[in-house]
């Protein structure tokens, strides 16, 4: 299986892992740490370093309770690192959900559209649409995730019931809505969204019923690195009083890249780029 992008066919046969880059003062992991143009570039060459495959660009966060950024500001933090990251010769995506802030993205070369709202957000000022934005470009690739509510409440009102079958069935449905447009299914990723809307419970089942997604005739990527569920579980370190940190949960979360990765994920999308990389090769020598 392959995914075809803007300027790379990418190979799926080896997992691939897509190192984060937040272009942001407030991810909820890394935020202010890459927020200019120099430190991010500077940190894009460290994950390429660590053996990143692809790189995921993001100018606005959508951790819970998010506000939304204007589309000129998300423009104004991404584009400058954009323009200086497509001569490292490798995939970048670009992690965002306006259809200006695509079209821009793509038309200086952005290889993929990493999108958390599946292409459905609409500025009521702006005509521009996504699907429009993805359809109308030769080859670019897409990821397509599943979210219940939208960032500012999602984990106010999370879901309810079984996950799995909720899950699949708007993923199958936003993927059609593509392929009717003339979109090619090698250029469609889709993404279950673990931690948008849904309950520590239902972010686990997703994960041990994952490759049931994989019916559906997609590749898959997986978004665990640092979740709010793998401090639910792992706890505290012992002799701490206070929440799960948000390094702490390296090691969960290089466990969940592996647990996806065996259950038919063919990209995870993380922080610890070098220590995942390393994960994945001790997994690759027992097959």
């Amino acid at each position: 299986m392959h995914w075809q992008t803007t300027r790379f066919r990418i190979d799926l046969s080896r997992p691939q892992v897509m190192g984060i880059v937040n272009i942001t003062p407030d991810s909820f992991s890394d935020g202010g740490s890459h927020a200019d143009t120099r430190s991010a570039l500077a940190h894009c060459e460290q994950l390429l370093k660590d053996g990143a495959d692809i790189l995921d660009l993001g100018a606005e966060s959508t951790r819970p309770g998010a506000v939304q950024v204007p589309v000129a500001q998300e423009l104004a933090r991404l584009l400058p690192v954009l323009r200086e990251a497509v001569k490292l010769g490798v995939p970048l995506s670009v992690d965002s959900y306006k259809p200006r802030v695509m079209q821009a993205a793509l038309d200086l070369g952005a290889d993929i559209v990493n999108d958390i709202w599946a292409l459905r957000w609409q500025d009521a000022a702006d005509p521009l649409d996504g699907h429009e934005v993805v359809a109308g470009h030769p080859a670019c690739g897409v990821c397509l995730m599943h979210m219940h509510g939208e960032p500012r409440t999602m984990q106010v009102s999370p879901m309810a019931g079984d996950v799995l079958p909720a899950v699949s069935s708007f993923l199958a449905e936003v993927a059609q809505d593509l392929r009717v447009r003339g979109v090619a299914p090698e250029r469609i990723v889709l993404d279950p969204g673990i931690g948008f809307g849904k309950t520590v419970a239902q972010n686990f089942s997703l994960l041990a019923h994952q490759g049931e997604l994989l019916g559906l005739g997609y590749a898959l990527l997986a978004g665990w690195s640092r979740k709010s569920s793998l401090g639910a579980v792992a706890g505290p370190r012992p002799g701490s009083t206070g929440p799960v940190g948000q390094h702490e949960r390296m090691a969960p979360s290089i466990a969940a890249a592996l647990l996806a990765v065996e259950r038919g994920a063919a990209i995870v999308r993380v922080h610890d780029v070098r220590e995942t990389v390393q994960a994945l090769q001790v997994l690759a020598a027992i097959k």
